[in-house]
């Protein structure tokens, strides 16, 4: 029997800017009350809820043939997951703090253990505090300084908007301390009685930094600092020496920070420079210093400068690692003695250690052709010890300790994978494709060495592209259900990202966006033309800002793809982008521009968002997946999608919605039940290249 879609309602609504009009029939998807909705669900119109759930039904009947499929699949996953694994202890003074996974547990425990010997303390049993709840995350869990309280904070909505309690932990009872719609992270002073947290206004950005003291009423908190640029979002720090708080103030491409001496909690926030447009920059201390890490003076790939604690405006501002073209300096962390930071180059990540004393420098050497590699700054600042993790598209993750001093690592840890996998099984390359414009754009590549190469293979394309965003060539548990059936994987790390440096990144944004559609569609080209894949085997997937990727080279280059699958996807663009009232539009503007002031920037934008781009042609298999109480790609962005495409499609290619009725951006929040996620759209990838 077959089941016919929903179709959505038309509502014609006419939007007219800059003397051009449009109309969008499906603008009633969006929540006028979105702001009531993130908070509480329940409170979502009846007719939306109607819709979104009709959808979700049809999603389940259309993907019925791979509920097999999807339960194979997800314990497959499941199995290559150590269920009673844990991180590897981070030592802080008298203990070291760990998560652990228990098994069978969604969720984890943060736990401690003292350092001169003892029984492992529970701090937070996140599984337990989860029980009865659809969606729950734990946004931070930081102790004080003295290791007597913790500031713990917690999501049920999915909406990112966190309550932050503290918790006695001598007793693990909870004190009265409760604080809500905060980001989630808290931020002591040396006293361990002393809180800074960032808050959430009506229009759910961080805004204002609050001091509060433990034990007393949140209405004597006291304001700290307030941000009144809609553009800009809030937030606080601490550098590694844990003398100083950092205010950070930023949109995309511009930062300004002040800093309170954590010895002096009630003191003001110090300005360290002023923010310019279009220059960024970060600090971190030690002794008499702020190191601080900018792309002032043109220094486009960033710099490392010294300044004066006492006077560290720009005019005092000393270069102590200048700015070379092409190797892009990421972050710097500072220990007592050695400098670290973590930079790429020829699109390859390094770390380098600089001695403090001496200004002698070594990197950290390694062997595959590509990798990624994440730094883990820990807690302490006095100690010789960098901890690292390392991993390829073959290679499990390894965590490492790194002495700085005498140059030796310690493997600490390495993922295990119970139903085991066996690297020599596998290939991962990294190979060049030409774009459009004669640029080269670099293609990670993972397959197993019995995959045919002579075209025959499906092959999932990933992408992001923005932001500035590098996806690493990590390993993933999840990707092997995809390869071990002979589908090739690769990503593609087109422009908008900052594999090939900072102009990397800005030859993929604003005016310049076409280049990341562009360079993906140019990337599965030569992918076919390779033999890697061939046309119309490839399946494009990308979330977010990705799923915009997805959206607009869907609408340039259906004939490419097999199958799309779009995460939360970022595709109403254009619409987003005049609502000025919504999340992240105002910071969003430096990313894509903005088309409430410029007719260039609205034509530009009209130009490839992928709402606005539908059009009558043969779209390829669709999947869109969103969350009702995503605040960062709001649910009404891939109904309304999905809506015109049903609406307009020549082919009749699967197309198919399905809204996390309990979840945000990230989807469910449980380990288990995210793996059933992952499951579901490896099961839609399989069905629509055969291989189910």
């Amino acid at each position: 029997m077959t089941v016919r879609p929903p179709i959505a309602a038309r509502h014609p609504v006419r939007h007219t800017v800059h003397g051009i009009e449009r109309v969008d029939d499906y603008a009633w998807l969006r929540a006028d009350n979105w702001q009531e909705v993130m908070r509480d669900p329940a409170t979502l119109a009846a007719d939306i809820r109607g819709y979104l759930e009709a959808e979700n039904a049809y999603t389940k009947v259309e993907m019925a043939d791979t509920e097999a499929l999807q339960a194979l699949l997800f314990k497959e996953m499941r199995g290559r997951i150590k269920e009673d694994d844990s991180s590897v202890p981070a030592p802080d003074g008298p203990f070291a703090y760990a998560t652990r996974f228990l098994e069978g547990a969604e969720q984890p425990r943060i736990v401690r253990t003292p350092r001169a010997g003892g029984a492992e303390e529970v701090l937070i049993d996140v599984d337990a505090l989860a029980k009865g709840h659809a969606y729950y995350d734990l946004g931070g869990a930081d102790h004080s300084p003295d290791h007597a309280l913790m500031a713990w904070s917690y999501d049920d909505k999915g909406s990112e908007s966190y309550t932050l309690r503290v918790r006695d932990l001598s007793t693990g009872a909870d004190l009265d301390d409760r604080i809500e719609t905060t980001t989630g992270g808290a931020v002591w002073s040396a006293d361990s009685r002393t809180l800074f947290y960032t808050v959430l206004d009506d229009n759910h950005r961080p805004c204002r930094i609050y001091r509060h003291r433990v034990g007393a009423p949140t209405s004597e908190d006291v304001l700290v600092f307030e941000e009144t640029n809609p553009g800009y979002f809030l937030g606080i720090g601490q550098t590694q020496s844990a003398r100083y708080l950092v205010v950070d103030s930023h949109d995309h491409e511009t930062s300004e920070l002040h800093v309170i001496d954590a010895e002096a909690p009630d003191a003001a926030p110090r300005l360290i420079a002023p923010r310019r447009p279009a220059e960024e920059y970060d600090l971190e201390h030690n002794g008499d210093l702020f190191y601080i890490l900018t792309n002032a003076d043109g220094a486009e790939d960033f710099k490392i400068v010294t300044a004066p604690v006492a006077a560290p405006g720009r005019e005092n501002w000393t270069d102590l690692v200048p700015h070379r073209s092409g190797r892009l300096i990421l972050g710097v962390t500072l220990f007592k003695d050695f400098m670290v930071r973590l930079e790429r180059e020829g699109g390859l990540p390094r770390i380098v250690i600089r001695a403090l004393a001496t200004g002698e420098e070594h990197a950290i050497a390694f062997d595959e052709e590509a990798y990624s590699l994440g730094l883990s700054e820990g807690y302490e600042f006095d100690t010789t010890v960098l901890r690292f993790t390392y991993s390829s598209m073959t290679t499990p993750s390894r965590v490492y300790d790194y002495d700085m001093a005498a140059r030796t690592r310690v493997l600490r840890k390495e993922q295990e994978v119970p139903s085991g996998h066996d690297a020599s099984l596998y290939v991962t390359r990294r190979i060049f494709a030409p774009a459009h414009d004669g640029e080269t754009v670099p293609v990670s590549l993972l397959y197993r060495k019995d995959t045919p190469l002579d075209g025959s293979a499906p092959l999932l394309l990933y992408g992001y592209g923005s932001y500035g965003i590098t996806i690493p060539a990590s390993f993933s548990t999840t990707r092997l259900s995809l390869v071990d059936r002979g589908i090739v994987y690769a990503i593609a790390h087109i422009r908008g990202g900052k594999d090939k440096g900072f102009r990397w990144y800005a030859e993929g944004r604003r005016e310049k966006k076409e280049n990341s559609f562009l360079d993906f569609i140019s990337a599965g080209e030569f992918l076919a033309k390779e033999g890697f894949t061939s046309r119309g085997r490839i399946v494009g997937w990308g979330g977010s800002a990705g799923g915009m990727l997805m959206g607009a080279v869907a609408n340039m280059a259906p004939d490419l793809f097999g199958g799309i699958v779009a995460e939360v996807p970022f595709v109403d663009v254009l619409n987003t982008m005049l609502d000025d009232t919504l999340p992240l539009t105002p910071p969003e503007w430096p990313e894509w521009g903005n088309p409430i002031e410029s007719e260039e920037a609205y034509r530009t934008i009209a130009g490839y968002s992928p709402y606005d781009n539908v059009a009558a042609r043969a779209y390829p298999p669709i999947l869109a997946v969103g969350g009702l109480t995503d605040p960062r790609v709001t649910y009404w962005e891939p109904a309304k999608w999905v809506a015109k495409l049903r609406a307009a499609k020549t082919s009749d290619s699967l197309l198919l919605l399905k809204t996390n009725m309990d979840a945000g951006h990230g989807g469910a929040s449980g380990r288990f039940d995210s793996l059933k996620e992952s499951a579901f759209a490896t099961a839609f990838v399989l069905k629509v290249t055969g291989r189910a």
